[in-house]
């Protein structure tokens, strides 16, 4: 009987002992488990984390090339309203200049028409009649030293047919122009016209009147287009 107890007891005590031992070896397995699910969750998240950092850089700097586009996109489209703008500010500028211009050209055809003119004697035999006025200068858009220009086309020539019409009182879009030329001076121009059925035919005398324009002084009404150069 007790030799059985103090087998029992040897028994027992083993059981324990092995008992004990699993007990620390499952810790010891459970200890590496939650380090190993801790590093897992620490080095795994950050790098979602720092995917998510990413992605969320990624969207603001699209967003941000977005807005930059926009507002490039902004600019050009108030640029090019500008421009509009510009155009039509400057082509309204441009209507009220031939407006104004148009209105001075009729005042001044009213005023030169309206001129009382006085007979004079003339030695040409194709002069049908001559007579002088106390015309005005029809104005000019020339600046500068003036040098006469008799080509067809020029400023000079546009104003010198203003002026021939004002005096003669032909159709500016139906008259014929046969000659301009030098009058005895750079500053003084003779010009012949008529109607185109040449049944009006006149040589008008000019003189140059400093940023004034050209002045009519004498106006011939002939019988026949007779150039004298």
């Amino acid at each position: 009987m007790g030799d059985f107890d103090r087998v029992s007891r040897v028994d027992k005590f083993e059981k324990r002992r092995k008992n004990t031992k699993s007990i620390s070896i499952f810790l010891i397995i459970g200890a590496v488990l939650v380090l190993i699910l801790l590093g897992v969750w620490m080095f795994g998240g950050g790098d979602e984390s720092s995917e998510e950092n990413k992605d969320t850089s990624n969207e603001q700097a699209e967003a941000e090339d977005n807005g930059t586009e926009d507002s490039k996109e902004g600019d050009n489209n108030d640029q090019f309203t500008r421009v509009e703008d510009d155009e039509d500010n400057t082509q309204s500028s441009d209507n009220e200049k031939d407006e104004q211009d148009n209105i001075k050209e009729e005042e001044q055809a009213e005023d030169n028409s309206s001129v009382e003119t006085e007979q004079v004697e003339s030695s040409d035999d194709n002069v049908v009649k001559a007579f002088t006025g106390d015309w005005k200068p029809i104005g000019t858009e020339q600046k500068g030293t003036h040098t006469t220009n008799y080509n067809e086309g020029s400023q000079d020539r546009k104003e010198i047919e203003t002026a021939v019409t004002q005096v003669t009182g032909l159709d500016k879009n139906s008259m014929v122009t046969h000659w301009v030329g030098n009058g005895g001076s750079p500053e003084k121009v003779e010009a012949t016209v008529s109607t185109e059925d040449n049944t009006q035919i006149y040589r008008v005398y000019l003189i140059w009147v400093e940023e004034q324009g050209w002045k009519p002084t004498k106006v011939e009404q002939l019988k026949s287009v007779i150039i004298n150069r």
